[in-house]
């Protein structure tokens, strides 16, 4: 295909792909950025396009691909990582039990548990009560995602054995 034919392919589904974007985005501003993004994205790949492929679906694969890319980027870079040493206020709701004696020492023991724990369990149990997904936290630790699922695992079961006399 030629530079002009591909050029001109692009541009009468712009109409097209800004629906779509506006389906993805629900947000005017965020659809236009995202039709600019895949004009680029097509306009600098379209040696890798082949001719024999359906060029519409080449064009929104690669609209709907810029859009999970961007929604995945900006979801990961929401995430609040608490680095302090008091790692059980991260998910505490208002009503978390530290007013009460009984709910204070519950905290205070399991905390020193965790920080008891060899550093190759706490870091991806930490990781894990922090709310990061276990492929995550196999990136970022450099283990396979196995060795994370036991740790954690092993961790939890730790856990629930050594603090079974609080259960209700």
């Amino acid at each position: 295909m030629t530079t002009a034919i591909f050029n001109q392919q692009l541009m009468n589904l712009q109409s097209n792909l800004l629906n779509f974007a506006m389906t993805l985005t629900n947000n005017r501003d965020d659809a236009y950025d995202l039709l600019q993004d895949t004009t680029v994205k097509a306009l600098t790949n379209a040696d890798k396009y082949a001719d024999d492929a359906n060029f519409k679906g080449w064009v929104f694969t690669i609209m709907r691909n810029l859009f999970i890319n961007n929604y995945r980027r900006t979801t990961r870079n929401r995430a609040v990582v608490d680095t302090t040493e008091d790692y059980y206020h991260l998910n505490l709701s208002q009503e978390s039990g530290l007013e009460t004696p009984e709910g204070s020492v519950a905290v205070t023991e399991i905390t020193e548990a965790i920080n008891t724990l060899e550093e190759k369990f706490r870091v991806p149990f930490s990781l894990h009560v922090a709310g990061y997904k276990y492929e995550e936290i196999a990136e970022q630790t450099n283990m396979p995602i196995g060795t994370i699922k036991s740790r954690i695992f092993m961790v939890r079961r730790m856990l629930r054995e050594r603090f079974a006399d609080y259960a209700c």
